[in-house]
């Protein structure tokens, strides 16, 4: 027996499900998040919920919004519970689940006119962001902002009704300088470098293309924090609904399953004030740089690491990955060799732990995050996890032999079979291409590397040159198995 997940049946669920400790009826909006994903229900929803709990900053409530057809089928599906949202928390040892309210609605995605309106509300204080990597329009090898992406060109016309979100954005902050209201802050949530700047200079890089004046009014008006966030997070499948009907006899059509560990470090900086968020532990800081570059490089770039040799290996889940000798060894000697040596100290951290708390969170083996997810959009994530550390270490004149060994794992990937032969299906925005070209390395590894706006530089490097061929050579002739001993072993 189940109950549906509803706000009249919350005090009908069992238990051991926690519920809102708050009358959501008082809750009042103060910030509209683009993205409603499994991630920002994972995250921001739940720092929030925290607080509301707490009794404080009921005027902070989440308002949904998007900007892509397909972020309908989560409003539907959030819709018919109230925007009410199961947050399952699993690791070895542990397992709880518990209903968060922090959102109390969620604009129809695609409706410009009627998000241009809410922004324009001066009870809105804060517009968040998760709208993955893909969607801050950068160029992957220069890390900047394009303005001559199509969709920012069309944004920019006359009259264009805004398509992208930093074209809706501009729009409310243009309604709030024409009504001469405080403009709100513009707040990241997103696992990207510098997440605040990019932002600032995808909204003020659209801005200029429109008017110069309005450009410099945002400059000089609008807040724009840098923040880091982390929680692993899988997709929803029908395992995490039927677990969650099963274990807790809840029925939740868009439920979330993480880690118990989060953490969010961000910025203080803020244009017309934020929720006490350092209540339900947010660390607040004057620099994000030093915690960003140690979880992108050790974390992100950890992850790349495992994607893709056991993608070749045929594995499925992540902690079946790190109980694979093979690619557990992989990652400790990677992240040893090359990749934490290139991150600076970071405040009151000591990185070795670090990396033993990421080691055993990839380890969990309830979390249910797939091998697949984590290989992903590489054509995004690799020229912010991993080419930057490749490029770090050959100014510093050091070696780069497992860095290029996680490139050449991530084009024999993309060739599209497995070892076994396996077909893996098109992971990756950029698929046909990467395929083809991968096909094109095969016999001339340098065809990988050529792709300019992925590799830059580092494609033209004689050191990585060489040593991606040579990892491309020996997978290709004995397999990523063999291939990963040898490497461990020191005789790649």
């Amino acid at each position: 027996m189940t109950v549906k997940l509803s706000s009249s049946n919350l005090s009908s669920l069992p238990g051991n499900v926690a519920v809102p400790k708050y009358d959501r009826s008082k809750l009042k909006a103060g910030i509209v998040h683009f993205g409603v994903g499994n991630f920002h229900r994972s995250h921001q929803a739940v720092y929030l919920d925290d607080l509301f709990n707490s009794g404080v900053g009921h005027d902070w409530a989440l308002v949904g919004a998007g900007v892509f057809e397909g972020e309908k089928i989560g409003r539907g599906k959030l819709q018919e519970q109230d925007w009410l949202t199961t947050v399952v928390e699993q690791d070895e040892g542990h397992m709880s689940a518990r209903v968060t309210g922090a959102m109390i609605d969620f604009l129809v995605p695609g409706d410009a006119a009627g998000i241009i309106e809410r922004l324009a509300d001066t009870a809105i204080k804060i517009v968040s962001l998760t709208i993955t990597e893909g969607g801050y329009f950068i160029d992957p090898a220069s890390g900047v902002f394009n303005p001559a992406h199509p969709d920012i060109v069309a944004d920019a016309q006359p009259g264009a009704t805004p398509k992208t979100v930093f074209g809706i954005i501009l729009a409310g902050l243009l309604r709030r300088r024409d009504e001469g209201t405080v403009p709100f802050t513009v707040m990241s949530c997103d696992n990207i470098p510098h997440n605040g700047h990019v932002t600032s200079d995808g909204v003020i890089g659209l801005a200029r293309l429109i008017d110069e004046d309005l450009a410099s009014w945002v400059s000089s008006n609008v807040a724009f924090p840098n923040g880091m966030v982390d929680r692993i997070t899988p997709a929803t499948t029908d395992r995490e609904r039927g677990i969650l009907a099963k274990d807790f006899g809840v029925e939740d059509a868009w439920p979330v399953f993480c880690e118990p560990f989060r953490q969010w470090v961000l910025e203080d900086r803020f244009t017309d004030g934020r929720p006490q968020l350092e209540k339900v532990g947010v660390q607040f800081v004057k620099d994000v740089a030093p915690y960003e570059l140690m979880k992108i490089r050790i974390l992100n770039g950890g992850h790349a690491t495992i994607a893709y040799p056991a993608g070749l290996m045929d594995i499925h889940f992540v902690h079946e990955a790190m109980q694979e000798p093979l690619v557990r060894g992989f990652l400790d000697k990677l992240e040893h060799d090359e990749i934490i040596p290139t991150v600076p100290p970071v405040p009151d951290t000591v990185l070795e732990d670090y990396y033993q708390l990421i080691e055993k969170r990839f380890s969990n083996p309830k979390i249910g995050d797939t091998i697949r997810r984590l290989c992903l959009d590489g054509s995004n994530r690799q020229p912010k996890f991993i080419i930057p550390t490749i490029a770090d270490r050959l100014k510093a004149g050091k070696g780069v032999a497992g860095l290029a060994l996680e490139s050449a794992l991530w084009c024999r990937y993309c060739f599209g079979t497995s070892d076994s032969g396996a077909v893996i299906e098109p992971n990756d925005p950029s698929w046909d291409r990467l395929q083809t070209t991968a096909k094109e390395a095969k016999e001339a590894p340098a065809a990988w590397l050529a792709m300019e706006d992925i590799y830059g530089d580092v494609g033209r490097a004689t050191a990585f040159v060489e040593a991606f061929g040579h990892a491309l050579a020996v997978l290709w002739a004995n397999g990523a198995r063999a291939t990963l001993t040898r490497y461990i072993a020191g005789k790649l």
